[in-house]
């Protein structure tokens, strides 16, 4: 039936406005991560307590992930949209999903140097931020969905199907692992606890990494690289197979974050598994960009923006292989925890989110306004820059983190530690910080040259927005809905998977594998889409279902979801945190947990860990490796992800109350060429007693048995002056009711005895 065409006219200046919001607050992202670069090096840098870097370390990671590269796909993927779809987005909403986004940045970069913060990688901000968050994340749905159900074109692009990954993943994953029990304004407690929370935060940790900072920058490849190189992708089948396996694939991966850890085994065993996987479908996509160049590489030397998404493929293609290879555990032993995995994060957020931002707002830029890019000269100068500095910030972290982790397990003949002290390290690699900090600044000036160069190119010329002749969408037969979930590929896959889970259930290491395995051949199998019949139009399974949008949303979010159960359900409902024999946790007293608050609010866990890995030398480093029951009290867990600073989670019994003192008074008394900021201020500041006791019975609400007639002002006072007192004896007197006894409290809790939870006779 034929459809008169009408004129529509895209929303280009909500695109506008997310390209620069992207570029400033890139360029402040950019401009922190440098000075965190700097205090490492030069420990004076630290200005505390808002400008220590345990303090301003979450603000550059949000500032760099949400502010910048979310800014910058929300540019991509309203540009894309619209064109693919051929129809305006809703105003109203993408005004309020912009302004809204800008708001969250905001309180984040006041909330962050406060010290508001859930302390959890890529998810510190507190509760009230949270709900905002979500709410602005459903505009963004809804605004993208009603354009969906009013499309003009009827078969769904690519880049779409990334599109509703990213909306209906990131709502699932932020959502579950924000769970908490608010206790003010700005703090929370997690309804996990231990290891239960590490899992749930990794889940979550490493999908945002997947569909957040990858999945949407894949639906933009897919959109602008042929249309810069004027090229259809290179394979249509490449497409639905990289889409499929990935989705699938990348929800069971978290775990690789936790290996050696007191995660259950299976659990770290499921986790590496599947990163190995993750080769296939990430170098899949990859090729499938590269090759979409054929016959166009004279386009490389010319084009910067091919230039720029060309290498931002490249870099994806280098990260997606660097971690499935730290996933692997003999590697991960020697890695994790150094600055091998700040290298490998680093190699994609600049060159692969970063270049390839770059080329997209190289690319829409002279078209939303009507001009030539200012200056390919500029924008030369800013690949090179950029490129350079990546290597350089790279290979940096790359020596410094093998370095480290050779440093650390390096025993004598007669099985000692070579270098027992941790500091040795730390001055070791000070040289490979500074060219860190020169490569970041190198990648920045490159940055703000782009910036210039845009805002030059839109002082040249006019906003313009794009107008269209579209046709209504034509209404054809086929399948319903209702009948395209029940065809042969969606029941073999689900049986497939349903057998995998089977594998999973038996608890062996080689099933595991083979359930993984078959898997990946059911999925591979299905996505191949024999031609299944439409009408007697032959069109193939997954050609019906780019045609319906609802059906594609539902398998898309089954795809994610069963990664997602299988990896957490299991560890909830089992009790495996307090392994009968093992040590069991003691609760802290109240003073301790308020010192426990303390340590989170001044980011202490982004230097230190507290998981002993049961290595030869961590235990000869450390003290006995750390069991699941040692941590069935912690909200958050602290196990870290990064040592700048040694393990804690045996410190307790090595120092004395006066020792932690004058350590955070200045570590360099105590540590010569410590790079640690001084906590000097802690001794200052009073403890709230009211705060504390609405801490203990959010405590106990969540399940730590503390006592309903706990006298927490008594318990206080006892323990703060018994610190004080030596404190006092030791010359240095200092208020009872100070933080920093505090935070000495939680320090000395670490070395309490774990007793052994009583063994239960099999039946």
């Amino acid at each position: 039936m034929s459809v008169d065409p009408v004129s529509v006219t895209y929303d280009d200046g909500s695109v506008r406005r997310f390209i620069f919001a992207s570029v400033f607050w890139g360029a402040i992202g950019m401009l922190v991560g440098v000075w965190l670069a700097l205090q490492l090096a030069f420990v004076e840098l630290n200005i505390g307590p808002y400008f220590n870097f345990g303090r301003l370390r979450p603000l550059h990671t949000n500032a760099v992930i949400f502010a910048f590269v979310g800014n910058s796909i929300f540019a991509g993927i309203y540009y894309s949209t619209q064109r693919l779809l051929k129809v305006r987005m809703h105003d109203t909403l993408s005004a309020i999903h912009f302004w809204g986004w800008q708001l969250i940045i905001a309180l984040a970069a006041i909330t962050l140097p406060l010290g508001y913060t859930q302390t959890k990688e890529y998810a510190e901000l507190e509760w009230p931020i949270d709900i905002l968050v979500v709410v602005i994340w459903v505009v963004f749905a809804a605004n993208f969905f009603l354009a969906l159900a009013r499309r003009r074109e009827k078969h769904l692009y690519v880049a779409i199907w990334f599109y509703i990954a990213t909306i209906v993943t990131v709502a699932v994953l932020y959502i579950v692992n924000n769970l908490v029990l608010p206790v003010g304004l700005f703090k929370s407690y997690s309804l996990f606890s231990g290891v239960q929370d590490a899992l749930v935060q990794w889940w979550y940790g490493h999908n945002a990494v997947a569909f957040f900072l990858t999945t949407p920058v894949l639906g933009i490849m897919y959109y602008f690289l042929p249309k810069a190189v004027e090229r259809p992708v290179y394979s249509y089948r490449l497409s639905i197979i990289h889409f499929w396996a990935l989705v699938f694939m990348y929800i069971w991966a978290g775990p690789h974050h936790l290996l050696y850890t007191a995660l259950p085994d299976w659990a770290q065993s499921m986790g590496m598994v599947f990163s190995l996987m993750l080769w296939a479908p990430s170098w899949g996509g990859m090729l499938n960009g590269l090759l979409t160049l054929r016959g166009a590489w004279g386009k490389l030397r010319t084009d910067p923006v091919v230039k720029f998404l060309v290498a931002g493929i490249t870099f994806y293609g280098m990260a997606t292989f660097e971690g499935p290879l730290l996933s692997i555990k003999s590697v991960s032993s020697l890695a994790h925890y150094t600055d091998w995995i700040i290298g490998h994060v680093h190699a994609g957020a600049l060159g692969w989110n970063g270049f390839m931002a770059a080329g997209t707002f190289y690319w829409m830029v002279p078209r939303l306004y009507g001009v030539e890019l200012h200056s390919k000269k500029a924008a030369d100068a800013h690949f090179w820059m950029g490129t350079i500095g990546i290597l350089l910030y790279a290979v940096a972290m790359w020596t410094a983190g093998v370095g480290q982790g050779l440093a650390w397990r390096a025993l004598t003949p007669d099985g000692a530690l070579e270098i027992p002290s941790f500091l040795d390290t730390v001055l070791a690699i000070r040289p490979m910080y500074i060219a860190r900090a020169v490569g970041g600044t190198l990648y920045l000036v490159g940055f703000l040259l782009m910036a210039w160069n845009l805002i030059m190119t839109a002082r040249k010329g006019k906003a313009v927005d794009i107008t269209v002749q579209a046709r209504g969408l034509q209404i054809e037969e086929g399948p319903s809905t209702a009948s395209l979930l029940g065809r042969w590929p969606i029941v073999v896959s689900v049986v497939g998977i349903t057998l995998m889970l089977g594998f999973f259930a038996m608890d062996l290491s080689g099933a595991l594998i083979a359930g993984a395995g078959l898997a990946a051949v059911t999925l591979i199998a299905v996505m191949l889409f024999i031609k299944s019949g439409d009408a007697g139009h032959g069109k193939n399974f997954h050609r019906i279902l780019e045609g319906r949008p609802l059906a594609f949303v539902v398998l898309t979010l089954g795809a994610v979801l069963v990664g997602g159960i299988a990896e957490i359900v299991p560890t909830l409902i089992n009790d495996n945190v307090a392994p009968p024999g093992g040590r069991v946790q003691t609760p802290y007293t109240p003073l301790e947990l308020y010192g426990r608050d303390i340590y989170i609010r001044e980011g202490c866990v982004n230097c230190h860990s507290q998981m002993v890995r049961p290595l030869i030398e961590e235990q000869l480093r450390y003290g006995d490796a750390s069991q699941a029951g040692e941590f069935i009290y912690d909200r958050p867990f602290l196990w870290g992800s990064k040592r700048s600073g040694p393990d804690l989670h045996r410190v307790g019994p090595k120092y004395p109350a006066l020792w932690h003192a004058r350590h955070m008074m200045d570590p360099v008394s105590m540590s010569p060429q410590s790079n640690m900021p001084k906590y000097a201020f802690l001794a200052d500041a009073s403890i709230d007693v009211e705060a504390i006791g609405t801490h203990v019975n959010a405590h106990r609400s969540l399940g730590t048995p503390y006592p309903v007639d706990l006298d927490v002002p008594a318990a206080v006072a006892a323990q703060g002056k018994e610190i004080a007192d030596e404190l006092v004896a030791g010359g240095l007197p200092m208020k009872a009711d100070s933080e920093m006894v505090a935070l000495i409290a939680y320090l000395r809790s670490l070395s309490k005895p774990a007793p052994a939870a009583p063994a239960v006779a099999s039946p």
